[in-house]
């Protein structure tokens, strides 16, 4: 059987290397408060790609993810349902649909059920969540702790709504986000979400966030998991509109081998 990518933490810490996708994801920020990424990088060769190009979004996307996530960590079955239950949340079949506008293609990733790109991998890291705490991680709890300027947020509350073991409480700036962004985290009545407005800016909410992290003994009892941009889970979900977007263009420019990306970002979540 060959074995899932492991990951270690970029602080460098002894006892946060060559960590599991499981145990990655389910702390999200290493112990050292450093970020996990991979220890190595599968390979996809041209004919590979080729033989991806006519397979639906969640089937690419259990092909992408699968090249990282091998049966050691979830069977590929189970991971086929998670990608598949994740993608039907979404308004479009295609998922993250590509138009074409004024000569230039556009990858649209607004049709998750927050508007947000963030739904993509929020919807997913959601359902591994489930399934991990299922299978017996961290005693079958999770409470998960973000701070959000806005989309974060929704998206978060969207993606772990109703889901079994996991507690999601997430902190914003009181008076400093759009008011349908705080529409839409205030108004899900599932028992498992939280939301606390904060007096105070975004970073001071996310100091809350690092500072929870931060405390070794309160982290470890609550067991505390996060959402933010900072899990390995976010990355790799959203690593597959990258493949699907090349593969939809050069179905329609036959002559084009290379496409260049733009991307608009804050702090490089997308």
């Amino acid at each position: 059987m060959s074995k899932s990518t492991t990951y270690s933490s970029t602080r460098g810490c002894p006892t946060q290397q060559s960590i599991s996708f499981r145990d990655a994801v389910m702390r999200g920020l290493a112990h050292d408060r450093g970020l996990f990424v991979p220890d190595s990088f599968p390979t996809v060769t041209p004919e590979e790609l080729e033989s991806w190009r006519s397979l639906s979004y969640a089937d690419l996307a259990a092909n992408v993810i699968g090249k990282f996530v091998k049966d050691d960590q979830v069977p590929r079955d189970v991971l086929e349902g998670i990608v598949k239950r994740s993608c039907a949340a979404f308004r479009s079949e295609e998922v993250t649909p590509l138009v074409k506008v004024d000569g230039h293609y556009v990858l649209e990733l607004f049709h998750g059920p927050t508007f947000a790109f963030k739904d993509v991998a929020l919807q997913m890291l959601g359902n591994f969540f489930e399934y991990f705490l299922a299978t017996g991680s961290n005693s079958g709890r999770l409470a998960v702790l973000g701070a959000t300027s806005g989309d974060t947020g929704s998206a978060a509350i969207y993606g772990l709504r109703g889901k079994k073991g996991v507690d999601c409480i997430i902190l914003f700036p009181k008076g400093r986000v759009s008011e349908i962004q705080e529409r839409q985290m205030t108004t899900v009545q599932d028992g498992n979400i939280h939301c606390v407005a904060v007096e105070g800016t975004f970073d001071d909410c996310q100091d809350i966030v690092k500072a929870s992290f931060g405390n070794v003994e309160f982290r470890d009892r609550v067991k505390l998991g996060a959402v933010n941009s900072i899990n390995w889970c976010r990355v790799l979900a959203q690593t597959t509109y990258y493949f699907w977007s090349y593969l939809r263009v050069t179905d329609k420019e036959k002559d084009v081998e290379k496409v260049n990306f733009s991307v608009p970002t804050g702090n490089f979540g997308d």
